[in-house]
């Protein structure tokens, strides 16, 4: 059996597990509402982790470029979508992602897809910082980098302590980023509505 996620072996296991899972909460899968609840869900699962099958090295070498600029470069208000490895509920807010060039430059929709990429994996937060961060630093071999995330966690507000209105928010910071004024300048462009 193949481990590609998006085979249809994988689907057609996660098709039956589901159908599974409605039964073993007392739903009767025949009804209506339910026929292709299991086909949907399977299908859901496979998208909301494609990740795992991306290379976020391939999407930025695919698109660097020699430019002469070594001023702040920010992409900010990137959405994300995640799910949380403990309990596999939803993850969503937004990153803020920054580096400063030394002679390349990656595309703008890069550097949103390689959030993407480790976003579509299960995850906590603190990684998923961490490895924008380590993607970018790694390829690119800027001056520096930073990744503020800021998202709510679906298990701490349907479930557990239910808490509606918390945000977590973590940071990643490297090169000229470790200075407080560099880091300084970040926060507050990013802090600011200037569009």
């Amino acid at each position: 059996m193949s481990n590609k996620l998006n085979s249809v072996e994988v689907y057609s296991e996660l098709k039956k597990t589901y159908s599974d899972i409605l039964s073993l909460a007392g739903e009767d899968i025949s009804r209506d509402g339910l026929l292709k609840t299991p086909h949907r869900a399977a299908k859901a699962l496979q998208f909301l982790l494609k990740g795992y099958e991306e290379n976020p090295d391939d999407i930025i070498n695919g698109a660097l470029f020699d430019v002469e600029y070594n001023e702040m470069v920010i992409v900010k208000d990137i959405e994300l979508y995640s799910m949380c490895e403990h309990h596999m509920l939803p993850i969503f807010g937004k990153a803020h992602v920054a580096y400063i060039p030394d002679k390349k430059v990656v595309g703008l929709s890069k550097i949103a897809r390689v959030v993407d990429v480790f976003a579509r994996r299960l995850q906590v937060q603190e990684r998923l910082t961490r490895q924008i961060l380590e993607a970018l630093d790694r390829n690119l071999k800027p001056h520096g980098i930073a990744v503020v995330i800021e998202a709510h966690h679906m298990c701490m507000m349907m479930r557990g302590v239910q808490k509606q209105n918390s945000v977590t928010t973590t940071s990643a910071f490297t090169g000229m980023f470790e200075k407080l004024e560099t880091r300084g300048e970040f926060l507050r462009l990013i802090s600011h509505n200037l569009h």
